[in-house]
């Protein structure tokens, strides 16, 4: 799908349909006003009539209006300006694709974007363009008789007055990080016969040689015994398919800037191994790679944005499966950094092949390593499926990523990582236990994890309640993809 801006009057831009809005009592915006005057009053007669009130997130669909150059007007309900808010844009934006896309039309003009969608301009085009994005998405690839694609291909967001120069670079930044997240749910939606570990490192590749200032490198296990990592390779025994550690290092600054470092956990299916999960709903255990895969999203959206940034992915990936070789409850493995973990639980892997991924990140010399998991149950009953669960061992960091999450509305919420939880890990016969009980689940799995992470600045985002959704919506999100692109531009543009 395109985007772009433009200047211009609503009734003399040719296009498959105008959009333009209605507050509550039907008082129409300045370009349905404008539009209004030029097609004879057209719009006024029609609210006269009480077809449309201007109820919030309403739309009603006009045909060949005289005097206008569009094939189509589409009016949509802005309800009353002093209940905007970030939700209630949403709506409107939801409702308004969602009529564009019930119409043959190819293309569409808004004009409600400056119109009281929303006070931010900036925040509104983010949001129309993923929401966009998110209607235009087909999952259903693999099907033998694949839906038919969005007939809507060109969306222009179209102001009055000269649009500001700094919307465009925030509509090209939104339209790549959206591209970004479609990679995303797409690895995402794939089910674990295909998305393999070889899979994500073909995949990963094949981004690297998409992008000359990506280097993608790819260790096997026998590479990763030779480094010491026996607490990712524990988590790999029970299965056939080997174990990858992928990097991608993607070069935007000079060589002496640090670089940020992004660690997704890719466990590409979770039975959990010889800790068996229950038997309903294990088929969205597929989705336990989804924080690789948003390191992927973002990687590719960066390098499409040219970001002045040096930026590693960091990958650790495998399948848990239960076998002859797999990991029992109660065996002690040694992690790259010498710790050993006294494996209580076969479920809780996923912080077992990150601890190693999270030493091995060190070698970069970062400036600031985020790892991005669908981590723990316990954080879906803490947050539900609105915000993503985030801890940081500095609050500048914490601050920065909150700031980013609302910038985004790819929101987190900052959990405690205090020393007072890290008791709950003591292990009689090893330096520490890979759970801490029911109790803080989502907490002391972001502890232990902090073990790992005391030689630079950290922060840890549990994606398990936002990665993707369930029942008939089934399918993946693109989270964090929104919120990871929006922290490094901000982290760009600070530089």
């Amino acid at each position: 799908m395109e985007f772009s801006i433009k200047q211009g009057s609503p009734e003399k831009l040719k296009s498959g349909c105008v959009v333009v809005g209605v507050f509550d009592g039907g008082k129409l915006s300045t370009a349905a006003q404008v539009l209004d005057k030029a097609a004879k009053h057209a719009l006024s007669d029609v609210i006269e009539r009480g077809d449309m009130t201007g109820k919030s997130a309403s739309t009603l669909l006009l045909h060949k209006l005289p005097g206008v150059a569009a094939e189509r007007v589409l009016l949509v309900g802005l309800g009353k300006a002093s209940e905007l808010n970030h939700k209630t844009s949403l709506e409107i934006l939801g409702a308004t694709f969602s009529a564009l896309n019930a119409t043959p039309a190819k293309d569409a003009t808004l004009y409600i974007v400056d119109e009281g969608v929303g006070k931010d301009a900036a925040w509104v085009i983010k949001q129309a363009v993923f929401t966009a994005a998110e209607q235009a998405f087909r999952a259903d690839g693999m099907k033998s008789k694949p839906s038919k694609p969005a007939t809507l291909k060109s969306i222009a967001f179209a102001t009055l007055e000269k649009p500001a120069a700094a919307l465009k670079n925030v509509l090209d930044q939104t339209a790549a990080t959206a591209r970004g997240m479609e990679l995303t749910k797409t690895l995402g939606n794939l089910p674990g016969n295909i998305c393999t570990p070889s899979y994500l490192a073909a995949k990963a590749l094949a981004l690297g040689k998409a992008h000359k200032n990506i280097k993608t490198t790819v260790l096997d296990e026998k590479a990763m015994q030779k480094l010491g990592m026996g607490s990712l390779l524990s988590v790999t025994r029970g299965s056939e398919q080997p174990a990858k550690l992928i990097t991608m290092e993607y070069s935007g600054a000079a060589k002496t800037q640090k670089p940020i470092v992004l660690v997704g956990k890719g466990i590409t299916f979770d039975s959990g191994g010889i800790s068996l999960k229950p038997g309903p709903e294990m088929d969205e255990m597929k989705y336990d790679m989804c924080g690789a895969a948003s390191v992927l999203g973002t990687l590719q959206a960066i390098a499409e944005m040219g970001l002045k940034l040096n930026v590693v992915g960091v990958i650790p990936t495998c399948e848990n499966l239960p076998g002859g070789k797999a990991t029992k409850p109660g065996d002690i493995v040694t992690s790259m950094s010498g710790q050993t973990v006294e494996i209580l639980n076969t479920d809780a892997e996923g912080r077992l092949i990150l601890c190693d991924a999270l030493t091995y990140s060190k070698k970069f010399n970062p400036d600031t390593v985020i790892d991005i998991a669908t981590l723990t149950g316990a954080c879906v009953i803490a947050l539900g499926h609105v915000a993503s669960g985030m801890f940081a061992n500095e609050d500048k960091l914490a601050v920065e990523l909150l700031a980013a999450g609302e910038q985004s509305h790819d929101r987190i919420w900052q959990l405690p990582l205090w020393e007072d939880y890290q008791p709950l890990l003591d292990s009689n016969f090893a330096d520490m236990a890979n759970i801490g009980g029911r109790a803080g689940g989502t907490i002391t799995a972001a502890c232990f994890l902090a073990r790992f992470t005391k030689d630079y600045r950290w922060a840890h985002l549990d994606i398990a309640g936002t990665a993707w959704k369930s029942g008939k919506e089934k399918g993946a999100t693109g989270r964090p993809v929104p919120l990871l692109t929006q922290y490094l531009i901000n982290r760009a543009a600070a530089k």
